[in-house]
């Protein structure tokens, strides 16, 4: 059985009053991206979300931060504290849910060569973000990016590789993010693997995060195959309300 959420990175920068329409339209639940006015180290912040959930019955699911973060760096410093906030995040979000999705790293120009000890690097966060995770009783998904080369974990093999042997850690699958490398298939053929899904669309050069059936993904085909080989929360991503409501049609016409 599939339940719908809905999260915005757009809206990050405002007030929560948005979130009560949510139920409105037919979502059960909210995943929380813990960045800009909503992160979880401000403690007015995450009181403020708290207090969102309360007076709702949403569910919630977390979205670590990630900007400026890189779990995958040669700077140490840097490697140190992105690792540290993405376990603050996690130790939080265990108040609310058991869910967080986390971003891999990336290369940088000096990383480039040397990807073997970039690769280590993401290695050694995510098991001490894992260990992080068990203690606190919530699974990290480490989740598929698109776009930018530099990026690592853009194929299915590459994230089923970093997540191997670390407890802890599970897999969010993007199909959004998917369709900008022309992998959506191989992503949906990877689904029974998957802990996590985010669902949004674009045209298939970058990650517009349009709404479902803005862009050209066929959501016919890829949803038979979610109902078919995922059971879970579905996240969709979006830029506003109008678009969750869109994007909500679409789900329950070729999802269900």
């Amino acid at each position: 059985m599939i339940q719908y959420y809905f999260s915005s990175s757009r809206l990050i920068w405002g007030s929560t009053d948005w979130v009560a329409d949510l139920e409105r339209i037919g979502y059960t639940g909210w995943e929380i991206v813990a960045d800009g006015k909503y992160r979880f180290d401000n403690p007015d912040s995450f009181r403020s979300i708290c207090e969102t959930l309360e007076v709702t019955h949403l569910q919630a699911t977390v979205h670590a931060p990630y900007s400026d973060l890189n779990p995958a760096s040669l700077n140490y410093p840097i490697w140190k504290e992105s690792v540290r906030q993405i376990c603050t995040c996690i130790n939080r979000s265990a108040e609310i849910t058991d869910q967080v999705t986390i971003h891999p790293g990336y290369l940088s120009p000096v990383g480039k060569l040397v990807p073997e000890k970039v690769w280590m690097l993401q290695k050694d966060a995510l098991r001490e973000i894992g260990a992080c995770s068990l203690e606190a009783g919530v699974r990290a998904n480490l989740e598929n990016m698109g776009g930018a080369r530099e990026f690592l974990g853009r194929l299915p093999e590459e994230l089923a590789g970093m997540v191997e042997g670390i407890e802890g850690i599970g897999i969010t699958c993007d199909l959004g993010h998917a369709h900008t490398l022309g992998k959506v298939k191989e992503f949906l053929n990877f689904l029974p693997m998957v802990h996590h899904l985010h669902i949004h669309d674009n045209h298939g050069e970058y990650d517009e995060h349009l709404a479902l059936g803005d862009g050209t993904i066929d959501w016919e085909v890829a949803g038979k195959a979610v109902r078919e080989r995922y059971s879970g929360i579905a996240v969709v991503e979006g830029r506003n309300l109008e678009e969750a409501r869109k994007s909500y049609g679409v789900c329950r016409r070729c999802i269900l």
